[in-house]
């Protein structure tokens, strides 16, 4: 859902001076902008491509307080209290979201939405899902028929749920930012942040001086508060599929118990009815092949609804918190005038909002009882040996990267290095070694790039994705274009050509 083509950006200007300065033009960080923009304050938001580039913009967009088993999953780490501060926080995000759209006349759709076991052995699952949600007073109930195609064990229904375009919000906000004073800019990427107030924000074009900043930009760019180590990087596909005549999307929004998971809900364009679905996720940078997966996602609908035809495909880029609760507020080492938000489990329509209201709410001054609580959560045992495997596999992918580029790129008899190899065939890329630097090469659309195979974040060898034509990091999930430029991820800088520092 790319929104490049409609948005233009307000001019930069370097030395200038804001109140809050936004890095991140998703649905964190202008919900974000439009509350500060409400109160009075001079806003600028700074994206590094365009609004919805990212994760925003790439969501099925479900605006739902069912979230497959996620309740359930806090309980067995948190108390109740936490989980009811969560799912207070998510209620909060929906109703102003939705409550927003309406005022703004941006249309939304009203669906039930379902947690469904294709297995047995899901619906233990589900059972104690509806436990945890009417327990933090959701009107959960277990249902044994979801209106799906195909047969299911049963599944969880929570009734009255939401939909939407996030391109179509996102367009609305940044009108609304705008109309109140303040200004979105594409095409400036923030680098690092020094002072504490006024803060100077350092960009790619130059500097700004802020009272305060807000990392909206999915994983916080900077790296003082470790983020990058306390969140899984995950990517996930989706497709718009044209039904045949006599096939109709199912009436909800649904997402299963089993992995790979699958998400279906329904998406009307140009007057027809076509089924999103989505799902078969993975760590960024892990797979054999990401077109596999894609295709397995694929393959799977093609099961279910014979003769479906792909209009679109793309994926979205999520983090995935050890400890599972998101993360939002103050940035720690930011002076207490840095905030950022975070981690939101793959449930960011409500999440994001939620967080925007409780950052605004620090900046202003105000006091929101549910992010008080989830700010004072202490992470349980098992939320942190999750953390302890996170970064051990990171570590051990690190060094098999470098071990692998060392052993595939020289021969045994060091005098006779192995010789560069043939261009990629289009559409292919490879890592390799040349003297002591591993290089990235790769063919697309006829043109062959060499690049420096090393991260810029914190040196992990690229891998090629076969699906999105990218460069992307096992380690934390930088990823960049063919040609190196910086995509997303926690990384502040483009791949330099191979044979530069």
């Amino acid at each position: 859902m790319d929104g490049s083509e409609s948005f233009t950006s307000d001019p930069f200007e370097p030395g200038s001076s804001y109140d809050t300065v936004v890095a991140g033009a998703g649905l964190t960080g202008l919900v974000t902008a439009l509350l500060l923009a409400r109160s009075g304050q001079n806003v600028l938001v700074l994206e590094a491509r365009h609004p919805g580039a990212v994760t925003t913009g790439n969501t099925t967009a479900k605006v739902t307080l069912l979230q497959g088993t996620f309740l359930s999953q806090l309980s067995r780490q948190y108390s109740q209290k936490q989980v009811q501060a969560y799912v207070d926080a998510n209620r909060e995000g929906q109703a102003w979201l939705l409550r927003y759209l309406e005022e703004q006349g941006v249309p939304y759709q009203r669906r039930d939405a379902y947690t469904y076991a294709a297995s047995a052995q899901g619906t233990e699952k589900l059972r104690e899902e509806v436990s945890a949600g009417t327990t933090a007073g959701l009107e959960m109930e277990y249902v044994r028929d979801a209106g799906l195609p195909f047969p299911v064990h049963g599944a969880v229904r929570l009734a009255d749920q939401a939909q939407i375009h996030p391109m179509q919000v996102l367009n609305a906000l940044v009108a609304d930012i705008r109309s109140r004073g303040g200004s979105v800019v594409g095409g400036v990427r923030v680098q690092d942040h020094s002072g504490t107030r006024p803060a100077t924000l350092h960009t790619n074009r130059g500097t700004v001086t802020a009272n305060e900043v807000v990392l909206a930009t999915g994983i916080p760019v900077l790296d003082r508060g470790l983020y990058f180590a306390k969140l899984k990087p995950s990517r996930s596909y989706a497709a718009a599929l044209q039904l045949q005549e006599d096939q109709a999307p199912p009436p909800g929004m649904y997402i299963s118990v089993e992995q790979p998971t699958h998400s279906l809900r329904d998406y009307e364009l140009d007057g027809r009815r076509l089924l999103l679905v989505g799902g078969h996720g993975h760590h960024v940078g892990r797979a054999r092949s990401e077109k596999h997966h894609l295709g397995s996602l694929l393959d799977w609908a093609g099961q279910h609804y014979p003769g479906a035809v792909a209009t679109h495909t793309w994926s979205a880029q999520d983090y995935l918190p050890t400890n599972l609760m998101p993360f939002f507020g103050k940035f720690p080492r930011g002076g207490g005038h840095v905030y950022f938000g975070t981690g939101y489990n793959k449930w960011g329509m409500t999440n994001a909002v939620a967080a925007a209201v409780g950052i605004s709410a620090d900046i202003l001054g105000g006091n929101v009882p549910w992010a008080d609580t989830i700010h004072h959560r202490v992470t349980s045992p098992s939320g942190a040996l999750s953390a302890v495997a996170l970064n051990a596999g990171v570590a051990a992918k690190l060094a098999s990267g470098w071990g692998q580029v060392a052993a595939e790129g020289l021969r045994k008899d060091k005098k006779h290095p192995a010789p560069a190899p043939a261009a990629p065939a289009e559409g292919e890329g490879k890592v390799y070694r040349e003297g002591t630097k591993p290089v990235a090469v790769s063919t697309v659309a006829g043109t062959t790039c060499k690049l420096s195979a090393v991260c810029t974040h914190m040196g992990g060898i690229l891998h090629w994705n076969d699906s999105e034509l990218t460069w992307d990091c096992p380690l934390h999930g930088s990823r960049f274009t063919n040609e190196g430029k910086l995509l997303e991820g926690p990384a502040t800088k483009d791949l330099p050509a191979a044979g530069k520092a």
